[in-house]
């Protein structure tokens, strides 16, 4: 089974080249966010006519979260328990920023975890929250069952390492790269999932701001990731950034991040049914 993750940065703006994505990497499920658009208008059409089957959680044209998968979808949530609300301005309000669904066995979350702004923005400590009860969701759902499949991917919006941002110095103070953010993410990894994209390829970076050429420059940040949990982890045996993509002409500033993995055919009944 092959699944990705992809910031696309407006589905309706990209739908024709995503679906020329999924058909030329063979991909069985692809975690999209920031789509940009509610749910009445989303182009399911476009995905349902390659064979792909949707999830959606978007409530305007700001955030939002897809899957789509052509290996089975069922079980879908448009939030996980506890998810917090963003508040800087009166009572807070649900973002679009997680959905999750069992495809062909493996139980998959697509994320856009809060940007943070400033850290002295209340965004920053909404991103943090976000983060934190993410953790304790994932720690519960494997402590019920530490045999699931649980993949949790996405536009983590957090540099987890100096190496992960193309100079340090420039983030001095700013967000991506601060302590807590990095201890939050790596509460992911304590609460029992293994992030498996960096030690599977070599590809530095997986998105490249649009402003000051740099794309062109090579100046790029790691902030996509997919997690595992133990069963899922083991059976990943490749992965590769799609570097080619984010240099085609209007791509989005993310490419996608593609991991293959090796189902034991009796462990995933559900993919054998659809395939």
């Amino acid at each position: 089974m092959r699944i990705a993750t992809w910031n696309v940065n407006s589905v309706r703006t990209r739908a024709e080249r995503i679906v020329d994505f999924l058909h030329r990497h063979d991909i069985d499920v692809l975690a999209m966010q920031e789509t940009k658009v509610a749910d009445d208008k989303f182009p399911y059409a476009v995905f349902e006519a390659a064979g792909y089957e949707v999830a959606h959680v978007g409530f305007h044209q700001w955030n939002g979260v897809a899957i789509v998968s052509r290996v089975g979808l069922s079980n879908v949530s448009d939030a996980f328990p506890h998810q917090p609300k963003f508040a800087k301005d009166g009572d807070p309000v649900d973002e679009a920023r997680a959905v999750g669904a069992t495809c062909g066995g493996v139980r998959v979350w697509s994320l856009y975890v809060p940007n943070g702004r400033d850290i002295l923005d209340p965004h920053y400590d909404y991103k943090l929250d976000f983060l934190y009860q993410l953790s304790a969701h994932v720690r519960r759902e494997l402590a019920a069952d530490p045999a699931q499949k649980l993949l949790v991917v996405g536009d983590f919006n957090v540099a987890p390492r100096d190496e992960d941002v193309w100079d340090i110095s420039i983030f001095e103070g700013k967000t991506h790269v601060t302590e807590p953010e990095r201890a939050a993410f790596q509460m992911l990894e304590e609460s029992g999932l293994t992030e498996i994209t960096r030690p599977l390829t070599a590809e530095r970076y997986t998105y490249w701001d649009y402003k000051s050429l740099r794309f062109q420059k090579g100046e790029g940040m790691r902030i996509d990731f997919q997690l595992a949990s133990a069963p899922l982890a083991d059976a990943a045996t490749s992965a590769f950034v799609d570097v080619e993509e984010r240099g085609g002409k209007g791509a989005s500033d993310h490419a996608p991040v593609v991991v293959e993995f090796n189902l034991d055919a009796a462990a995933a009944p559900a993919y054998d049914e659809v395939r």
